[in-house]
């Protein structure tokens, strides 16, 4: 069964970067579909961005439009998330999923547990 576990997260100031990453095991990463989702205090989780098994990605772009980069690396069984000039509103829970076929706001065949980004202003 594939376990994902996300860290990264912390507390920073409004303008600082953050890198998120994300470990599979269970599993092989190059198999997977990799996503990054938020949830913030008292809202549904939201989609930010994907990356499929061969490297091409998406983002939800009004909000992390050339702030945020997906990336994998299939060797380390890892994706990541880069997170650049980070606002206040970018506060909230970051979940890594996995999906076998999905690549957008429905993917989840599996979930890690969040970790917490808190941006200061």
């Amino acid at each position: 069964q594939v376990q994902l576990v996300e860290s990264g997260g912390g507390l920073v100031q409004a303008g600082g970067s953050l890198r998120l990453s994300c470990v599979l095991s269970g599993g092989t990463l190059s198999t997977y579909n990799m996503g990054w989702f938020r949830q913030a205090p008292g809202k549904e989780r939201e989609f930010r961005a994907a990356i499929n098994w061969f490297g091409g990605t998406t983002y939800d772009a009004d909000s992390v439009k050339g702030r945020f980069t997906i990336s994998r690396d299939n060797a380390k069984n890892t994706a990541y998330l880069q997170m650049n000039s980070l606002k206040p509103e970018d506060t909230g829970v970051y979940y890594c999923a996995a999906d076998r076929r999905r690549i957008d706001l429905r993917m989840g065949d599996a979930w890690g547990q969040g970790t917490q980004v808190t941006v200061s202003a």
